[in-house]
């Protein structure tokens, strides 16, 4: 059984992703919350295996919600998936950046949100290559950073450098593959074996090591 925390301030939402979810007999949904404080609270206390979290919430909002939790040693197995609205949201790549193991737009249908939610429980990282690139095209028109290097990026190949930087514009493995002459498993170990060497906890996480450490072009 998937168990499922459901954060956001509007009751109306809350009720209708709890109806949906609940409808489904591999989930459930172990708890609710209104605002970020409240969310970290009832996370800690119900150690769900995934949290829908939306970003503006009274209080804390969502993205320092999520870096609690993710910072939380007991909720390790906790997963975060930020709901919201992103044309609307240029925080998105900030909750990535604290830990968000991706997000959905709400106005995703149903049966793709049961997906993800799915999904992300499995251990995947829902950030498809399309809503990627919406995300690095976000981050390469902020101002300029200094780069910030892994501190393990010295652990990587100079291939496997190459294939986090692509991972970084958000190209797919299959994508990679194409790029780089070789078949779709060989880009895919290559994109597990950076994952755990930057210890990255999903594939998002590597977009945005991939944009701190300046492996990607913009």
């Amino acid at each position: 059984m998937i168990t499922v925390l459901i954060v956001d301030d509007q009751d109306l939402i809350r009720f209708g992703l709890r109806t949906l979810i609940e409808s489904e007999d591999d989930l459930t949904v172990v708890g609710e919350a209104a605002d970020g404080l409240a969310a970290v609270a009832v996370a800690a206390e119900r150690q769900p295996d995934i949290v829908l979290m939306d970003v503006r919430m009274p209080g804390i909002d969502g993205i320092e919600a999520t870096r609690r939790i993710v910072a939380d040693p007991a909720l390790a197995a906790t997963r975060v998936i930020v709901f919201t609205t992103f044309e609307l949201d240029e925080y998105v790549f900030e909750a990535l950046r604290h830990g968000a193991s991706g997000f959905l737009i709400k106005d995703t249908k149903p049966a793709e949100l049961l997906r993800a939610i799915r999904l992300v429980a499995a251990g995947e990282a829902l950030l498809s290559p399309s809503v990627t690139r919406r995300v690095v095209k976000e981050f390469a028109t902020r101002p300029a950073r200094v780069a910030k290097p892994h501190p393990r990026l010295g652990t990587l190949t100079e291939r496997e450098r190459q294939i986090v930087g692509l991972v970084g514009e958000g190209l797919s493995n299959e994508e990679i593959a194409e790029r780089l002459v070789v078949s779709p498993a060989t880009a895919r170990t290559h994109v597990s074996r950076a994952m755990v060497k930057l210890h990255a906890r999903d594939r998002a996480q590597l977009v945005v090591f991939a944009h701190q450490s300046g492996l990607v072009q913009h």
